[in-house]
């Protein structure tokens, strides 16, 4: 079974009248990163939040959000009483010091004292037990619909990277009927590039046998071929049978690729060369995809 990195899940739950809503994203990423955006009551919790998604989403780029809305008449705030009579006070008292004229004027000293600093500060709330089991349970809730999220996108993914593997086996079955051809036009540009030494026989026979066998023997293809077989059978087999394998899929494809260099190099052969650029687009779309693979 094959599993994404893409994925996205969202839950909720109540408790006692409030709202928690949680939503995770996750993208391809080499190693684990994992970024929490969640209220400061929740802050104590980052640790054990962080463990129980740690066991249940691997690699990838994880980034979890959660809104606390308050339940009715509950608030996140309160007044700092002290802090608002001190401020009436000193306002009282520079009043008085004022002239008589600019005593009579009516001064609104509430609006003034609210937009002071400090007045309205953070409810002191303690984080209630119950409150973060419902939390816990919704936590999870989301982990699993990600989890199925990445199995569906992961499943997508499976099928372009087995096209892939494939197309490029049968580029390998379509090179043969062009081996034959491949080798005849070389032997003859050869002979041609001799000129009339080929015709008058001015030269050892044998000894030319000798080194175009030699030659040919180096631009032989019979083992890149074996070998790009096997990688191709080699990542068809890993993307079958292995959960986690992201990574060993662009190792596999990597040396796919030194394979296809190497065909593409020997070629020698204008159809040839068609076939294995065709090849090298279809390594690159399975390049692309692993990365997104878990």
């Amino acid at each position: 079974m094959t599993f994404s990195m893409t994925g996205y899940g969202k839950s909720s739950c109540q408790y006692k009248g409030r709202v928690l809503t949680l939503e995770i994203r996750t993208l391809n990423s080499k190693q684990g990163d994992l970024n929490l955006r969640i209220p400061a009551i929740y802050r104590e919790k980052e640790l054990e939040m962080r463990e129980v998604i740690s066991s249940h989403l691997d690699r990838g780029k994880i980034d979890l959000s959660i809104q606390r809305d308050l339940a009715d008449g509950e608030t996140a705030t309160e007044l700092n009483e002290s802090l608002v009579d001190a401020f009436y006070k000193r306002l009282k008292k520079l009043e008085a010091n004022m002239d008589e004229e600019s005593s009579k004027n009516s001064v609104d000293y509430l609006s003034l004292i609210m937009k002071m600093p400090d007045v309205l500060k953070p409810a002191a709330i303690e984080l209630e037990t119950g409150e973060f089991a419902a939390l816990k349970i919704a936590l999870i809730e989301c982990l699993v619909s990600v989890n199925e999220f990445r199995k569906q996108e992961g499943a997508k993914l499976e099928s372009v990277l087995a096209n892939g593997a494939k197309n490029i086996k049968e580029g390998l079955e379509r090179i043969i009927p062009f081996e034959e051809d491949r080798i005849n036009r070389i032997k003859k540009r050869i002979y041609n590039n001799l000129g009339d030494d080929a015709e008058n026989a001015s030269f050892d026979k044998d000894r030319f046998e000798q080194e175009l066998i030699y030659y040919l023997e180096k631009l032989d293809i019979t083992e890149e071929k074996v070998r790009l077989e096997a990688h191709c059978d080699y990542f068809l087999k890993t993307l079958e049978e292995e959960s986690i394998k992201g990574k060993k899929l662009s190792f596999i494809a990597q040396e796919m690729g030194r394979e296809i260099n190497t065909l593409g190099s020997k070629a020698q052969h204008s159809e040839m060369q068609r076939i294995v650029v065709e090849m090298k687009d279809e390594l690159e779309k399975i390049k692309e995809q692993a990365l997104n693979v878990l």
